[in-house]
């Protein structure tokens, strides 16, 4: 190895390092910001039914198994964050027109009324805490994110 190969891979290393440590701290203070935030918005809804009542909001019903599939979570864990959302009538269950054994989920008027205010809760508490980054920033900063968890899906899909 040439001695800038060996600089660029001590480099490559301090980065990743550098990588690992933002998203550990990332994960770490984004769910201490969502329990310090005084808004009620942002409690309405758990992270699990919130992440739910997203994915079905984009694609439509589903059974669950394709939502677990989806969201990378096991089925028995899917169908139990399903009960307790169907409990709050936040979603509702229908025969699937493809299997007539099979049920599909869709949320419900209420639960796409509680998914949008926490939406619009956390947009706010970003808008804020972003508000001094200048807008190229941001779309960058949304770009990395969505390449970045673009990534770790694929990754966890291989497995």
């Amino acid at each position: 190895m040439s001695d800038d190969q060996a600089k660029r891979t001590e480099s490559d290393e301090a980065t990743l390092g550098r990588i690992e440590t933002e998203v550990a701290l990332l994960m770490r203070l984004g769910e201490a910001t969502r329990r310090a935030t005084g808004s009620a918005e942002h409690r309405v809804l758990d992270r699990a039914a919130y992440v739910i009542l997203r994915h079905l909001d984009a694609t439509g019903p589903q059974n669950v198994s394709a939502l677990a599939a989806r969201l990378n979570l096991d089925g028995s864990t899917v169908t139990r964050q399903v009960s307790a959302l169907q409990r709050d009538g936040l979603i509702a269950r229908a025969p699937d027109p493809t299997d007539g054994r099979g049920t599909v989920i869709s949320p419900t008027p209420a639960g796409l009324h509680r998914m949008a205010a926490v939406r619009t809760a956390r947009t706010r508490l970003y808008g804020d805490i972003l508000a001094d980054w200048s807008p190229t920033d941001r779309d960058t900063l949304a770009t990395l994110l969505g390449r970045l968890n673009q990534a770790l899906d694929t990754r966890t899909r291989r497995r």
